[in-house]
């Protein structure tokens, strides 16, 4: 196998299937890249068994093929020699006992690979239930999501998000046990069957990741086990967490006994001023007081060892009893940032039962839920 290829080109493609490559692989050939190269193109593949990603460049003026064939490459020293080698193009050399010569400009390196035979098949997925979505809007989706997935192997269901897709909206759902963020997004042109998946939390950080800023076009290829989505050149596999997830509608409250809207800005950075004493003692809990005939919102935390902290958050309404409750401040801080509208409403029915937080605008639906904390 003999190739020479654009550097920056090479690089920006290998870097993407490295989010697919784990430093504790369980199969040692996994800590490897898989290079394929044929007369029309080279396909790049990573994978650690709960995500795989495969890259498709093909032949041009940036890519010029000698020899064709097939070698598996340690992914860590590889990635690294790349990135470090100087010159606009590389050229590679597979030779006798799978030593591989990477050479540009002045320098040159050989590493010894493995043979491609041996690394795993990637899944065949049926395309038969296939739909497109935006990936302005998918990204968007995990992002206001995936960071309430529980991180706790114990309840493993709870470590991904819950997408239902339909032919007119997607409706996506996380929760740890504490705290819950359910969104909802109109679609276009859904699938016709509805579809639901459990993606893992850590594949979507990385599907986010490779989607990127722009608004690519994913192709969704949902299968028994196994998700593909196709952005560009680029199949990112991830495997299905199996099981029911919890019904999570029931937990929403439907009623509340105290409302009060604040402008998201003003109400994070006081949060972030009381996080600095509760983060330094034991319990990281703040306590909210909410007097109705006021008007006044406070935020109280304290540190044995330091001190303690008052601040007053701008009410812009405040309706309802008067209310006292203590919560996790880290929690809500990730609310208002997960929040897509300028103002949030959060509505409160008693001291010890989960409040919501809905955007300040009725045509958003997207409702977080978080769970107080009993202080006695």
């Amino acid at each position: 196998m003999k190739f020479t290829i654009n550097r920056n080109l090479f690089l920006d493609n290998l870097n993407n299937v490295m989010r697919a490559i784990s430093s504790r692989a369980t199969i040692p050939i996994l800590s490897g890249i898989k290079v394929d190269l044929s007369n029309d193109e080279m396909v790049l593949t990573g994978s650690d068994t709960d995500i795989s990603i495969e890259i498709k460049i093909p032949v041009s003026e940036d890519l010029t093929v000698e020899s064709t064939g097939s070698i598996v490459l340690p992914a860590r020293f590889f990635n690294e020699i790349v990135k470090k080698l100087p010159g606009k193009d590389l050229l590679f050399e597979v030779k006798e006992g799978m030593q591989t010569q990477i050479s540009s400009e002045n320098s040159e390196f050989t590493i010894n690979g493995l043979d491609a035979n041996n690394y795993p098949r990637l899944p065949e997925i049926d395309s038969e239930t296939a739909f497109d979505i935006s990936g302005k809007t998918f990204r968007e989706i995990i992002n206001e999501t995936n960071f309430a997935v529980s991180t706790q192997e114990s309840r493993p269901i709870l470590t991904g998000v819950h997408f239902v897709f339909n032919s007119d909206k997607i409706k996506a759902v996380a929760t740890d046990s504490h705290r819950l963020s359910q969104r909802t997004i109109t679609l276009e042109n859904g699938p016709q069957v509805e579809t639901d998946l459990i993606i893992p939390g850590k594949s979507l950080v990385e599907l986010s990741r490779i989607i990127g800023e722009q608004d690519p076009q994913v192709h969704v290829n949902p299968g028994e086990n196994q998700v593909l989505f196709v952005i560009g050149n680029v199949s990112f596999y991830s495997r299905l967490l199996e099981g029911t997830y919890p019904d999570t509608d029931r937990l929403l409250p439907t009623t509340s006994s105290t409302q009060a809207e604040f402008d998201k800005s003003d109400l994070s950075q006081a949060l972030d001023r009381v996080s600095l004493l509760t983060h330094a003692g034991r319990n990281n809990v703040v306590k909210l007081t909410l007097d109705t005939e006021s008007g006044i919102a406070k935020l109280e935390g304290d540190s044995p060892e330091i001190g303690n902290v008052e601040e007053r958050p701008m009410v812009k309404s405040l309706t309802g009893d008067k209310l006292e409750i203590s919560f996790n401040p880290d929690y809500l801080k990730a609310a208002l940032t997960a929040s897509i509208t300028d103002t949030v409403v959060i509505n409160f029915t008693e001291p010890l039962r989960p409040f919501t937080v809905v955007p300040g605008k009725d045509d958003v639906e997207f409702i977080q839920l978080i769970t107080p904390v009993r202080t006695y």
